[in-house]
């Protein structure tokens, strides 16, 4: 098959790592791609939201399967119009990708379907989102409504700062257009997990658990991030937990967006909070989490690929997914200022020396290459990935690998896997 893959992130780099390596995999694009991914596929210098520009090429390349990563192009419809032109994708149509476009939508969807989720109210008003909060008190979460990079959420301790958050979002426009609109909800108390899943409109395949630490600073303070690193699985997920998230989350939704004429394609990535009552879902995300993709496909003994096509093709109800017992830990290694203003064009060093340690791979997520120098020009710029026998040992690679880095304008957080390790 000649496969193309959109976007030019972690996420990517990992999902073409995985992909590249199927025996199904005859030629390999990504676009736009970045200097990691570039040993993996071709990069062409195509923008993940140039949906023109990405169907003219797989439309004069004879692409047979495209896999777009990122949210904004699933958002925007790229597959509904390469379904139209008979090209075969992997990810939501634009109705179902709702679902991550609006956190309105999705809160909505639980409501009329039962699926459990935090108390909320939805606003187009900035007062009556205030008098929301006034009501309810603090603390309470804070999200614009659309896409936000992974950004577009406050955890507002009193109310004076769930007021600022509002008018942040909606006066002062910080997040554009995505703002227009704001989810104001219950705060629940708990630990944070990811569960995600394969769905084919019908059928799903359960992905492994993940943990991701959105905090910008150790012991999960400051700002959110994109993600500052992640691992797989997270023991919080238990075989319990598990099966209660399938049954009570997974499965409603499969059916709720059937019944809504937007039958779901593509991964179905569910944020959750455990807590005291069980599994409640935070967000549900219509793509492979980016770090979370990272540790998950290092751990995949399956071929990926032929799973996504199963996806594609309908026929998830055949397949099932392998796991290495390893656990797998991603350290994100941002550029200084990050998740605000930073400096681009650092060079990176030794980067081939942290690759070669043993169960280590190091995808790049904001990176290009000039003159044989390998240089970060993203806030997030590579997610360092290493197995290991448990969380401690995964940790303690991953550590070692980023200790052979020689980037001084970058950082990382030193304790990813926190919990984990605890227990």
């Amino acid at each position: 098959m000649k496969v193309l893959v959109v976007g030019g992130g972690g996420r990517e780099h990992a999902l073409c790592w995985a992909i590249g390596a199927s025996p199904l995999c005859d030629k390999l694009w990504c676009a736009p791609g970045n200097a990691g991914i570039a040993q993996e596929a071709e990069c062409v210098p195509i923008g993940a939201e140039d949906m023109d520009g990405l169907i003219r090429f797989a439309q004069e390349n004879q692409v047979d399967f495209v896999v777009v990563g990122p949210e904004a192009p699933l958002v925007a419809g790229l597959v509904d119009r390469l379904d139209a032109l008979g090209i075969k994708a992997f990810g939501p149509s634009a109705a179902a990708a709702r679902l991550e476009g609006s956190k309105g939508y999705m809160k909505d969807l639980c409501a009329k379907y039962g699926i459990p989720t935090a108390a909320y109210g939805r606003f187009q008003d900035a007062a009556a989102a205030k008098a929301f909060v006034d009501r309810e008190g603090a603390p309470i979460v804070v999200k614009a409504d659309g896409l936000a990079a992974g950004k577009g959420v406050i955890i507002a301790q009193t109310v004076p700062e769930a007021h600022a958050a509002i008018e942040n979002i909606m006066g002062d426009r910080q997040f554009g257009d995505a703002g227009n609109e704001v989810v104001v909800e219950e705060f629940l108390a708990g630990e944070e997990a990811s569960f995600l899943a394969i769905c084919d409109g019908e059928d799903f395949v359960s992905l492994a658990s993940a943990q991701d630490h959105k905090a910008v600073g150790e012991g999960d303070t400051g700002p959110n991030t994109g993600g500052m690193g992640a691992y797989s699985p997270a023991p919080v997920v238990t075989k319990a937990i598990e099966a209660q998230v399938i049954a009570e989350i997974i499965r409603p939704t499969m059916a709720a967006m059937k019944a809504e004429g937007a039958p779901f394609k593509g991964v179905l990535y569910a944020g959750l909070m455990i807590t005291e009552k069980g599994p409640q879902l935070l967000e549900f995300n219509v793509r492979f989490g980016d770090p979370e993709c990272q540790p998950l496909v290092m751990r995949l003994k399956s071929d990926l690929l032929s799973c996504l096509v199963g996806a594609a093709d309908g026929v998830l109800r055949t397949m099932d997914l392998l796991w290495h017992d390893d656990v797998a830990l991603c350290v994100v290694m941002a550029a200084d200022g990050y998740p605000g203003a930073y400096e681009k064009n650092t060079e990176i060093k030794n980067l081939a020396a942290a690759g070669a340690l043993e169960n280590v791979t190091i995808f790049h997520a904001g990176t290009v290459a000039e003159n044989g120098r390998i240089l970060a020009n993203g806030g997030r710029v590579l997610g360092v990935t290493a197995r290991g026998a448990d969380i401690a040992v995964a940790q303690i690679n991953a550590y070692a690998a980023v200790d052979r880095i020689d980037w001084p304008q970058g950082f990382c957080r030193r304790d990813i896997g926190w919990r984990a390790v605890a227990r």
